[in-house]
């Protein structure tokens, strides 16, 4: 019961729904009891008391057919039982039969905030995924943390990101604490976390910084119809004014030609 009650706090306090964290839970309490009894369990906790039983677990396997699981383990009965012996039950369903749960104590407490912990950096990345999911294909401003090996990781307000030396420009030096432009590519959920690739050398960083820095094609006046570039050497785009009296090419020159 305090087991509950504490998952029920952290799970307010986290903002991480109690239904996860007891899902997750159940996980982990079925893996200890694994462990000590080598066979296959499910443990189940009731939402309201805390309180939670175990059920050993028998796979149910076609007669007569040639079995490995899923994790190459061959047909054995201590976790296998074949369809003839299971009173009619269907193949890769389970025959259940309730254990004795056991007594875990401080082990339980461990396990918990090890799923608690786990639960939080999910839901921190998931945030993350989505958050910057939606900001594919911008241009933003990052802080150089780091350059090993060629790449460089980068912080992008309290989250990391990456610059591959493949989308970076040739010859450029980038030192640590460097401020610099970098367009979002690419975002990807791992289990060791949310991993964000950037780029220098993309074209579409290139047609992004002419959007903020030109007023008349933020603005829609001018529209930018196509860009290429060559990182480092020289860039093209191809542009076109709405309205004949602006001059599209004038506009995104800067002085004397930049």
């Amino acid at each position: 019961k305090e087991l509950f009650l504490m998952i029920e706090a952290i799970s307010n306090e986290k903002n991480i729904t109690k239904e996860d964290v007891i899902e997750s839970l159940e996980e982990a309490l079925a893996v200890a009891t694994k462990k000590r009894n080598n066979v296959d369990v499910r443990v189940e906790v009731d939402r309201h008391s805390g309180e939670f039983n175990t059920f050993r677990r028998w796979l149910v396997v076609e007669d007569g057919a040639d079995f490995v699981d899923d994790d190459g383990t061959e047909f054995d009965s201590e976790l296998h039982i074949y369809q003839a012996d299971s009173n009619g039950i269907q193949a890769d369903s389970y025959v259940e039969e309730e254990m004795e749960s056991v007594e875990f104590g401080r082990i339980a407490a461990q396990i918990a905030k090890q799923v608690i912990i786990q639960k939080v950096r999910e839901a921190e990345r998931t945030v993350v995924v989505d958050n910057f999911s939606q900001r594919v294909g911008e241009v933003v401003m990052v802080s150089v943390k780091r350059v090993d090996r060629g790449n460089v990781y980068v912080d992008m307000g309290g989250i990391d990101g990456m610059i591959s030396k493949f989308d970076l420009i040739p010859n450029e030096s980038i030192r640590k604490n460097d401020r610099l432009r970098a367009f979002i590519k690419e975002v990807k959920s791992t289990p060791r976390g949310a991993q964000i690739f950037l780029s220098r050398t993309a074209n579409e960083m290139m047609i992004e910084l002419f959007e903020m820095e030109v007023p008349e094609i933020s603005e829609g006046v001018i529209e930018i119809k196509a860009g290429a570039r060559d990182p480092g050497l020289r860039s093209k785009l191809a542009v076109k004014a709405k309205d004949k009296r602006i001059d599209p090419i004038g506009s995104c020159i800067g002085m004397r030609g930049a």
